[in-house]
């Protein structure tokens, strides 16, 4: 697939300044590097300013990455945000009949076990 900076500046423009700074920050590996200056640019213009940046990362506690070094992202229906535990769920055929099951990655927000702190301290400072 081609990178195109015109699509790069026309989604951060759309994207909530919640997402750009998880793309700023725990998604930075899996970028572009072209990307990112856009990204902070969008950042700047919204007023984020490089200590609200810091803080932001700061505050993502417990991220889970992959063996590449890039943040997984929650698998939760439409959820981008950076997952923070693993957890075994059933893949339901038209959501409805179990079939088999199968480990999907969550953010703090969609995740049933709220001991994920515990799971991802083995992820602290990747």
């Amino acid at each position: 697939m081609e990178f195109n900076l015109d699509r790069v500046r026309n989604d951060a423009r759309g994207a909530t300044t919640e997402d750009l700074l998880d793309r700023a920050t725990v998604y930075r590996a899996g970028l572009e590097p072209e990307a990112l200056p856009v990204i902070l640019e969008e950042l700047r213009s919204r007023g984020v300013s490089p200590d609200a940046i810091v803080a932001h990362e700061e505050g993502r506690f417990g991220v889970v990455y992959d063996e590449s070094g890039a943040a997984r992202q929650c698998q939760e229906h439409w959820c981008r945000k950076p997952a923070v535990t693993a957890e075994w769920r059933w893949f339901r055929l038209y959501d409805k009949v179990p079939v088999f099951p199968r480990r999907i990655y969550l953010c703090e927000e969609h995740c049933t076990s709220r001991d994920f702190d515990d799971q991802a301290a083995g992820n602290r400072g990747r």
